[in-house]
């Protein structure tokens, strides 16, 4: 279990420490994550409302990868003077 556990905090760390540098780079990620959880749902079946949470929340990776998304539109709007809006 604990080498488990080893695994997914030895990913998250590599996640947090990449550097952002390349413009394409940047776009691709900004283009590969999304803005906002794809799996959250509300639906109507046969008269009742029915909601489906987030489900990315489950991820363990999942605050990394928004941070690396993060760490992508700044780059792009801070460094490149690119407008990020598209992505949002």
């Amino acid at each position: 279990m604990l080498k488990y556990i080893n695994l997914w905090n030895q990913r998250r760390r590599s996640l947090d420490t990449i550097k952002i540098n390349n413009p394409q780079l940047a776009h691709f990620v900004c283009k590969l994550i999304p803005a906002h959880c794809p799996f959250e749902r509300h639906l109507n079946c046969f008269g009742y409302h029915l909601y489906i949470p987030p489900l990315c929340k489950l991820n363990p990776l999942y605050e990394q990868a928004v941070g690396l998304r993060f760490k992508c539109l700044s780059f792009l709007a801070d460094e490149c003077g690119e407008d990020v809006t598209q992505y949002c």
